[in-house]
């Protein structure tokens, strides 16, 4: 699965742990997204991937100065 995600500026996003095991991928398109999980931080901005165990506690947010948009599967 691929889903678009878009972020009016300011806005956050918890994500829901998945099945042990699981691998996220979450890319920007446009802003900058802060990636939270497993206590690491991660700022993502266009064209960055990054994986993580999506597993895991996680959460999104925009922490630019305007609209953000991320893709995650």
């Amino acid at each position: 699965d691929l889903e678009r995600m878009t972020f009016p500026h300011g806005a956050r996003l918890t994500g829901v742990p998945h099945t042990e095991g699981t691998r996220e991928y979450l890319t920007c398109e446009r802003g900058v997204i802060e990636l939270a999980v497993a206590g690491e931080t991660y700022k993502v901005t266009p064209g960055d991937v990054v994986v993580f165990r999506g597993d895991q506690k996680h959460h999104y947010a925009n922490v630019g100065s305007g609209e953000a948009i991320a893709y995650r599967g």
